[in-house]
């Protein structure tokens, strides 16, 4: 960690997001840049159409392939001290190459390093390759570890009965598992959208339409090589592009991690509120401190790290989402210093995750507290009783249970003497009678339980059975 680096991300919290840096540092994107040049000229070696760029041998082409494989900081600080002498970024790169390849059997095709590409050619290739790769390796495997903590929280607390606060106030029972299986399904289905991203590339020139291509070679098919080539580096080819790759895809990717922010920022102030209400004991560690001034401070530190650092990325993302896919004509250069923000965004994200896991490994359900406030709050049953009363078409229902009810403590015995009153069938009378707050849960169990990829409960119960897709 630097103690002086301007961002928490390299700073603070470099050892949290140290797994992000082969792909969306400096140094990953000179990397990815060196991948896609090399692979272009092996690609060109490959096509019998392109003359100038003659066929490699086994060994040469593994040459080529090391330069990127092997890429080390020596290398970035080559390309670097280039870059500082011709002010250009991607041109470094091709130098780079060119004179690594000057004293090796490749020496004749080093001026064929960067054929026919623009700038935006290589970079647009590289940023997919380094986003793909950030989020397959990092991003999603931390993503789904949290998805399914909150699964297994949500079956292990299936049954722990919970007073729900509709507008901050005591109303119908829940229980813990299924308010925490409610986000494991919402985020859930943030990630299916965010795993089912398409990563674009082109490779097509000065302004997207071959024209250097063409003029060099007119009997290439330069459309379906180029596709191909995209396509063999794993991305999804954009044949209709300026001379930059719309970037629409990136704001797609911006805003499905945005959802999914915004999601866990939901469950994180929920969380945060839960142990306000002592619903949730945190789990003390001697060495911690609290608080500066108040000893017995045990707070909730976790959860709103995480809601600073989901702002964080989401607020980048906003922008990014809505800058990007904007370009003046053809082109304009602003989308190359925006672009560089992306891995602030993603790992400020990280980073929430990180917490959340840590904010849910610290924390234990308080069955007693839970208890407490679901036998203070009797009242709630008047949903019930009004229910079944209005099953029986009593007049007045609803109204009866409000003026007793509304804004008003009950107690077991005041309920239960109004039950008593009632002009209903035995049955229900004494279904009411035996009901408690804990025990006024529906089928919160069942929906903790439920599985909602297989269509079903995770524990068979046939009372789900008509609810059919949640």
């Amino acid at each position: 960690m630097s103690l002086r680096a301007i961002s928490p991300i390299d700073g603070r919290y470099a050892d949290k997001t140290e797994a992000l840096r082969p792909y969306l540092s400096e140094w990953a994107l000179m990397k990815y840049r060196v991948l896609v040049e090399v692979r272009w000229l092996i690609a060109m070696s490959e096509h019998e159409g392109i003359s100038h760029v003659r066929a490699f041998s086994g060994a040469e082409t593994r040459l080529l392939e090391r330069l990127a494989a092997n890429f080390d900081d020596e290398a970035a600080s080559e390309i670097k001290s280039i870059e500082a002498f011709i002010s250009h970024d991607v041109k470094a790169v091709e130098y780079f190459i060119q004179s690594r390849l000057r004293d090796t059997s490749l020496a004749d095709v080093s001026e064929s390093v960067h054929f026919a590409c623009t700038s935006a050619d290589i970079n647009n290739l590289a940023y997919a390759m380094m986003l793909r790769d950030a989020m397959r390796e990092v991003w999603l495997p931390k993503a789904r570890d949290l998805v399914q903590l909150l699964d297994d929280w949500a079956l292990k607390s299936a049954d722990a009965s919970m007073l729900a606060r509709t507008h901050g106030k005591a109303a119908s029972p829940t229980t813990v598992g299924k308010e925490l299986k409610v986000f494991a399904a919402r985020l859930s289905r943030q990630l299916q959208q965010i795993e089912s991203q398409s990563f674009l590339g082109k490779l097509n020139g000065a302004v997207g339409a071959y024209n250097a291509h063409v003029a060099a070679y007119p009997e290439v098919n330069w459309l379906d090589f180029s596709r191909r080539f995209v396509e063999e580096l794993g991305l999804s080819h954009n044949p209709l592009t300026t001379q930059i790759e719309a970037h629409d895809f990136l704001a797609e990717l911006s805003h499905a991690l945005i959802r999914f922010n915004t999601v866990l920022l939901d469950l994180c102030r929920d969380m945060w509120t839960y142990i306000s209400l002592g619903y949730f004991k945190q789990k003390l560690v001697a060495e911690e401190v609290g608080s500066s001034t108040m000893p017995h401070k045990v707070n909730p530190i976790d959860f709103e790290n995480a809601e600073a650092n989901l702002g964080m990325s989401s607020a980048t993302l906003g922008h990014l989402a809505l800058k990007l896919p904007v370009s003046r004509l053809q082109r304009d250069l602003s989308d190359t210093s925006a672009l560089r923000n992306f891995g602030a965004a993603i790992a400020h994200s990280l980073l929430a995750l990180t917490s959340t896991d840590q904010g849910l490994s610290k924390v234990d359900i308080d069955r007693k507290a839970l208890q407490d406030d679901l036998d203070n709050a009797w009242e709630v049953l008047g949903e019930a009783i009004q229910t079944v009363l209005r099953k029986h078409q009593a007049p007045g229902a609803y109204e009866q249970l409000k003026k007793m009810t509304r804004g008003k403590s009950m107690s077991q015995t005041s309920i239960r003497e109004f039950i008593k009153t009632l002009d209903i069938p035995t049955p229900d009378k004494i279904r009411l009678l035996d009901l408690t707050p804990a025990a006024y849960i529906g089928l919160a169990v069942e929906l903790a339980r439920y599985d909602s990829q297989a269509g079903r409960e995770e524990e068979s119960v046939s009372s789900l059975a008509d609810l059919g897709d949640l």
